[in-house]
């Protein structure tokens, strides 16, 4: 476990810390706790967890290298730490395996030194259903599981409270249907973590929305209605598989089959654990509650939306890596010692290298998209800066966000997803300080307010600065 662990940050290290500068959404949930720049527009889906987590370092310092070793360093701990709950479950080798599945995906690596929640929901997700488990009536240590379970679930639901709800619905159901688990006290473990760490969403609801109710119907629109896209939504995860980060529209081409072969496989994996568990009776709770719940995170995301992004289902994958990890051991022990076991184990451990192989190639491509991404940023944000942008000053757009983050100004959108202020609002704040419209060369509709100021193109990007 602790050679995975070390091996996590050393690929974060040399794949995905070097030269990358900040994404779009990494800037949204930075501003909402750097003293240096203005906060971004909140909406309503976005949970705050991770900003909490980042809110130390960006006090200390602006520096985005520093922010991903320590990320990198807080990733591969947390990696150790949430596998190694369900060492006394599995044993030593299962885990570990585990751990390695899914810290060797590229979207995995990638995330971790990222400011984004998903990551951080899949590690606090695989944590708390193993301490769930260890809750038990009958487990050694059940009370000090029970606080453990509520804390991890806690933090779940602080990364993304959507995503806490839906990974407490299998223990909940387990707590209805399981003897063993019919406790008060793992109920209120469950329920405790939930409250504990959705407070401060709830909070924020009634702050700024006029409720949950409210919050969760603003949410729905902001993601483009969530309903029944049952075709979609799985077409769109296999699509984005292997990139682009955000899907959406998801019109690219899905990968090739050599590159997806894992993930159609997962599913057909999961059962066959599920049925092994079935037969064997010994514990089978170790194997159907991992799959419980990576079914239910999986399911808004592949059922309630039409686009999809990599990241949607790294919760999924951690909490599938058990059971698939099992199964792999089980392949091994099932053929009798000697040379037919060391021939097993030499056919999968060629599978893990051959996909692990796969793997590397598609982070090294999704980390330059990502890089040559932000690489035009900061060129675009160092540009208003020439320009004669300084704070106080707001930047309006597309693209407006990540750029303005870097650049040190406020950020505002008059329509979207992010809409913020109006055309009216943009008029009156170009009077009090400076202000940019960043527009994209290929968009004929610039906005009537813009049309007689000056154009300043933005070298090595594809926008055009309109400055008054």
């Amino acid at each position: 476990m602790a050679a995975v662990a070390l091996a996590f940050a050393v690929v974060q290290l040399c794949f995905a810390v070097a030269h990358m500068d900040l994404g779009w959404d990494e800037t949204v949930y930075l501003s909402q706790v750097d003293p240096r720049n203005p906060a971004a527009f909140f909406s309503a889906p976005r949970s705050r967890g991770v900003s909490f987590l980042a809110a130390p370092v960006v006090a200390l310092t602006s520096s985005v290298l520093v922010l991903r070793v320590v990320l990198v360093l807080l990733s591969s701990a947390a990696l150790y730490a949430a596998f190694a709950v369900w060492r006394p479950l599995l044993g030593r080798v299962r885990p570990a395996l585990a751990a390695l599945l899914f810290a060797g995906l590229w979207i995995t690596v990638l995330s971790g030194p990222e400011v984004m929640p998903n990551l951080w929901v899949a590690l606090t997700a695989v944590a708390a259903a193993g301490w769930f488990l260890r809750a038990r009536a009958d487990a050694p240590g059940r009370r000090g599981a029970r606080a453990a379970l509520a804390a991890t679930l806690a933090a779940a639901t602080l990364f993304r409270a959507p995503d806490g709800v839906w990974l407490a619905l299998p223990m909940l159901a387990a707590c209805a249907a399981v003897r063993a688990w019919r406790r008060p006290g793992t109920v209120a473990a469950v329920l405790g973590g939930l409250a504990l760490g959705g407070v401060q969403w709830a909070v924020e609801a009634y702050a700024r929305f006029g409720g949950i109710g409210r919050r969760l119907s603003v949410s729905s629109d902001t993601e483009g209605g969530m309903g029944a896209h049952l075709g979609a939504g799985l077409r769109a995860a296999l699509r984005s598989l292997n990139g682009p980060q955000l899907c959406r529209p998801c019109h690219v081409a899905g990968p090739s089959v050599t590159h997806s072969l894992w993930w159609l496989l997962l599913p057909l994996l999961a059962a066959c654990a599920l049925a092994l568990a079935a037969r064997r009776r010994a514990d089978a709770a170790a194997t159907w509650l991992p799959v419980a719940c990576a079914l239910a995170l999986a399911a808004p995301y592949l059922l309630l939306l039409d686009y999809s992004a990599p990241r949607f289902l790294l919760p999924s994958y951690a909490l599938l890596a058990l059971p698939v990890a099992g199964l792999a051991a089980d392949a091994v022990r099932a053929v009798r010692p000697g040379r037919p076991r060391l021939v097993v184990a030499a056919l999968l451990g060629a599978v893990l290298a051959a996909h692990l192989t796969v793997q590397t190639e598609e982070l090294r491509l999704n980390t330059a998209d990502a890089r040559d991404t932000t690489v035009r940023y900061r060129r675009a944000a160092d540009e208003l800066g020439r320009l004669g942008l300084t704070a106080p000053c707001l930047v309006t757009g597309p693209r407006a966000q990540p750029i303005a983050y870097e650049a040190g100004c406020a950020s505002a959108q008059t329509m979207g997803n992010n809409r913020s202020t109006t055309t009216a609002g943009i008029v009156r704040a170009a009077h009090r300080m400076p202000t940019a419209l960043l527009f994209d060369t290929e968009d004929p509709y610039l906005p009537a307010y813009a049309r007689d100021w000056h154009p300043h193109p933005l070298p090595g990007t594809d926008w055009v600065a309109y400055l008054p």
